[in-house]
């Protein structure tokens, strides 16, 4: 197909016989052999058999055939690599006989356990003795199981696999399917390169599936155990999380999590879990957050291990719902997946809606979809409200693209919408259809179209017809509230953070729940009208005295752009509004103002009517959008930040006061949070109380004291202990050093995370400069490079200098992370995305404009989109913002 990279349909792949041995720890190589039982598609002449291989040395292939009375064999005349396409062709010595009845194509390989985080690779981390060690696993989607063995490497292209691997007798390894033997190698050789004794591990026969599923792992690992409380095919499922060593006791809040959840999935879609075993893996150096291997669930650290006595409680948060999220794609995803990559939604969408359902399902005291609202949808709102963003559904040629749409549109945008039709149709009669499609396409590929067919076959909703927009356009709308004596003018445009969307650009008019309600409850309708998909709609007998707000509960995905007096009216009218209301109306306001469609004035004014407010979610979305407002100032006059600081503080050090620093027993998480939140909100705007409280802990901390400060504080002290500008150089390097013995040396699975962060914070040029080198310098995995970058491009005294070094260290940079393009894809966003001027901006663009770009580029211009819109809201609104807060004595 013209538009995208596709094998040829010549034949294709049924069934995958793959061992892996001679596994080198020295030189860090492998070899391997696979033999692909394929069936012949045509047409014929196939004189030729192309599959997907990178980073691979194939030393010799072979055809194997058998006709209606006999056998034979074909030889591979020639092996050629398209390194670029990532393709070998097989030129076989005479063609395919279309009478074959079975052809295996057997290829012995070798390749390298490398060290990015792709195909099969190496982890390095410190083992319970304190030594340097390594575990082996993979990682494959989206496309580099090429590059672990040859493979046809599409998702369409599904089939079943047998796998074994030799590894030292000791290890452990696993994979898919549970391990049915355990033996000295058949070829006789027993020990490895050191001597090692060695053992074949062989694994049950995979169901039918994508190749980027398929995963193997081995290392020195321990386990711990739970069953599911439902049966399966007569028995209970065993749900393990495998760590190295020393460290699996951590697990078990992941555990405690995983079985329940198998259990709820199994529920609620109406069809069982149809493996025998369900393994999570903690992997000490992962790209991603985690991935869904069938079987065998790989993660980051930090997204599955737990300590409740040392680890910040906002990571159980993260923990289970990361759970969540991959076994939720054990279904949507593995046992349905969609048909090619420009559908990844249908995978990632899903689980990012479906996991937050469970957990809410778990932790209903957690308000997670409040947390949705202010996280999840505002960061699909944000991206996509860019010139640069992409319709939820993208044509997607290469592998380079393909990783591109990993992102806050395919995730969240998606599960949004997904979010968005299941409320207007009801949660429990989406399902249905819901397990009706998995149904129909169990062990196959399936559309978007597949979906919503089997979801209005059970609503008798057409949501084809309804959501088509939603998932195929570019961008969302923005709903202005028009008003007049004789009823409610809504109008529906495409909204740009830059707002200014031309004609093209605002043709698409989306299907909008209205989700109204007045003094009088809430309601489907108005004046009959319960949604629009018109230019405009009026909502007859409601009027300008009238309480009334839209999108009830932020279930659909747009904004709302109210009056400056109704605005006004609703912040007055606050304690009738949900948390989730609330949130929604900060971050609408918000938005507007960034767009020019509000003032950044009215806003500050909804701000200052919240001071009494008591909910960690609507105070999370407070201090996101005026943290997003001072970061904007930062090349402003003093008077403007100083400001900006101390209306800060008058909102959130009055809750520190009441709220204290002191954790009760059995404090519920959501105040846990807050408390967290609030007082590092106050003590980086200044607050010299919490700031010398910051520095009393910190000082016992670093004097051998760990319990001086609690795991839920280590993040809010260090940063401010670090942001701080008084006291001597000496002070200031002693506090760094000792916070980098945090990254260095973590204490707890989080601390790196943690610590990493408040490093970016120093506003000490020496500093800056120390955590700049920490980029090149090997002392943090290339894992965690964002993490200091993203810090620092949140520090205005740093924002430049860390843009320079970019600069300056480009070509190293690049040989660094392009190795996986995911890591420089995300270490480029987070760099380059919180300037707000058109110096920035021209800088950026000239830097990146003889660039090869390719595996990034999307993220380039969002970037840049980001810096325009803030340039222009700075210019614009800059003087207004300083007259407010000196008329209010700030």
């Amino acid at each position: 197909m013209a538009d995208r990279e596709i094998l040829p349909s010549t034949v294709s792949p049924r069934h995958y016989t793959l061992a892996i041995y001679d596994l080198n720890f020295t030189e860090f190589t492998y070899k391997g052999s696979v033999k692909i039982d394929l069936d012949v598609v045509g047409p014929a002449p196939i004189s030729q058999i192309h599959l997907n291989a990178r980073e691979l040395t194939i030393s010799e292939a072979a055809i194997s055939l058998e006709l209606s009375k006999t056998s034979a064999e074909i030889k591979v005349k020639e092996i050629s690599v398209d390194e670029k396409a990532e393709v070998v062709a097989l030129a076989l010595s005479e063609p395919l006989p279309v009478e074959a009845t079975r052809v295996s194509l057997t290829i012995a390989f070798a390749g390298m356990l490398n060290n990015k985080m792709a195909g099969f690779y190496r982890s390095k981390y410190t083992d319970a003795n304190g030594q340097e060690a390594y575990m082996y696993s993979t990682q494959f989607e989206a496309t580099d199981a090429r590059r672990a063995f040859p493979c046809f490497d599409e998702p369409a292209l599904k089939a079943t696999f047998d796998f074994s691997i030799t590894v030292p007798e000791e290890w452990t390894a696993l994979s898919n399917l549970p391990e049915i033997s355990s033996k000295p190698p058949e070829d006789g050789k027993k020990k490895g390169v050191a001597g090692t004794k060695l053992k074949t591990v062989t694994f049950a026969t995979t169901p039918i599936m994508s190749t980027y599923l398929l995963a193997w792992a081995c290392g020195d690992f321990e386990y711990v155990e739970a069953f599911t409380d439902r049966v399966y095919n007569g028995k209970k499922v065993p749900v393990r999380v495998y760590t190295t060593k020393g460290i699996v006791k951590q697990g078990e809040f992941a555990l405690q999590n995983a079985y329940k959840i198998v259990d709820y999935f199994s529920e609620i879609f109406d069809i069982d879990y149809v493996l025998p075993k369900v393994d999570l893996l903690a992997v000490h150096e992962f790209s991603h957050g985690a991935m869904e291997n069938w079987g065998l669930i790989t993660y980051r650290t930090t997204a599955l291990l737990f300590d409740p006595e040392t680890s910040d409680s906002k990571y159980k948060n993260r923990v289970a719902y990361v759970v969540a999220h991959e076994l939720a794609h054990q279904w949507f995803g593995n046992l349905v997946t969609m048909e090619w990559w420009s559908e990844l939604w249908l995978n990632e969408g899903f689980a990012t809606w479906v996991g937050w359902l469970a957990i809410d399902y778990l932790y209903p005291d957690w308000d997670v979809f409040a947390v949705f609202v202010s996280e999840s949808l505002q960061g699909a709102l944000n991206l996509d409200s860019l010139r640069q963003s992409h319709a939820i559904e993208v044509p997607v040629k290469s592998a380079l693209d393909i990783d591109q749409i990993f992102d806050a549109i395919s995730y969240l945008k998606g599960a949004s919408s997904i979010r968005m039709i299941s409320s207007h149709i009801g949660v429990k009669t989406f399902l249905k259809g819901v397990s009706n499609y998995l149904r129909q396409h169990a062990y196959g590929n399936a559309t978007t179209k597949d979906l919503w067919d089997a979801v209005g076959q059970e609503s008798g909703v057409d949501v084809n017809e309804i959501m088509n927009d939603w998932i195929t356009k570019i961008g969302f709308p923005v709903v202005t509230v028009i008003e007049s004596p004789a009823g409610v003018t809504l109008r529906q445009d495409r909204f740009l953070s830059s707002g200014d969307a031309t004609i093209e650009e605002n043709r698409t008019s989306w299907w909008i729940p209205l989700g109204i309600y007045t003094d009088g409850g809430s309601a489907s309708a108005y004046s009959g009208v319960s949604s629009f998909s018109s230019r405009e709609t009026i909502l007859a007998g409601l009027g300008p005295d009238d309480f009334y707000k839209l999108n009830r509960n932020q279930t659909g995905v747009y904004r709302v752009n109210y009056p400056p007096e109704r605005l006004a009216k609703l912040g007055l009218a606050k304690d009738m509004l949900s948390i989730t209301d609330k949130v929604g109306l900060i971050a609408d306001a918000s938005a507007m103002a960034l767009a020019g469609l509000g003032s950044t004035t009215g806003l500050l004014g909804l701000l200052d009517g919240l001071k009494g407010e008591e909910s960690y979610v609507v105070w999370s979305e407070i201090v996101a959008r005026l943290s997003s407002l001072r970061s904007a100032m930062f090349e402003q006059p003093e008077e403007v930040k100083s400001g900006l600081a101390a209306f800060t503080r008058s909102l959130v050090s009055p809750a520190v006061k009441k709220l204290g620093w002191e954790f009760k027993d059995r404090e519920d998480y959501l105040t846990v949070q807050l408390r967290s939140l609030l007082i590092g909100s106050a003590g980086t705007a200044g607050d010299q109380e919490v700031i010398a409280e910051a520095r009393a802990q910190f000082a016992k901390y670093i004097a051998g004291d760990k319990t001086a400060i609690h795991p839920n504080l280590r993040r809010a002290v260090f940063s401010i202990v670090l942001a701080q500008e008084e006291g001597s150089d000496q002070e200031a390097a002693v506090a760094y050093e000792a916070v980098l013995k945090e990254v260095l040396q973590p204490t707890s699975v989080d601390g790196k995370e943690i610590a990493l962060v408040a490093l970016g914070k120093s506003k000490r040029p020496e500093l800056i400069k120390r955590t700049l080198s920490l980029i090149l310098s090997g002392e943090v995995a290339v894992q965690d490079l964002h993490t200091p970058a993203y810090a620092l491009a949140a520090n205005g005294t740093a924002r430049w200098e860390l843009w320079r070094y970019i600069k300056s260290n480009w070509t190293e940079i690049y040989a660094l992370m392009s190795g996986n393009m995911v890591i420089l894809d995300r270490f480029v966003r987070l760099s380059i995305s919180q300037f707000s001027s058109q110096e920035a901006y021209d800088d950026i663009k000239a830097f990146f404009a003889d660039k090869d770009t390719h595996g990034y580029e999307r993220s380039v211009g969002q970037a840049l989109d980001v810096v325009s819109s803030f340039a222009r809201w700075v210019e614009r609104d800059a003087a207004a913002v300083s007259q407010w807060l000196k008329e209010r004595g700030y």
